[in-house]
């Protein structure tokens, strides 16, 4: 069985996806809250909950959320899960 190491709350930020052409800021923001994870958990395996991805996408690929809440997890082995952590 796998222990955790580390569990943490961030709150990322989305502001800079906004420079982006429309149709691709949901798609880049997938990509930098995996960015900001490997940054901050210091691990290149990042596994996302769909809820994340659902989040992202909900108001279509031209509006993400300007930040999102996420809860990640990193185990033993070097995984990342990142979770909302939306109530």
């Amino acid at each position: 069985m796998v222990e955790k190491l580390k569990e943490q709350i961030y709150v990322i930020p989305l502001h800079d996806v906004k420079h982006t052409p429309r149709w691709e800021r949901a798609k880049r923001s997938v990509k930098a809250v995996r960015d900001f994870l490997a940054r901050h958990m210091k691990s290149q395996d990042i596994k996302l909950d769909p809820g994340i991805s659902r989040k992202l996408w909900e108001r279509g690929a031209h509006k993400p959320p300007a930040r999102i809440r996420v809860r990640a997890i990193k185990f033993e082995d070097g995984q990342v899960q990142a979770e909302s952590a939306e109530e």
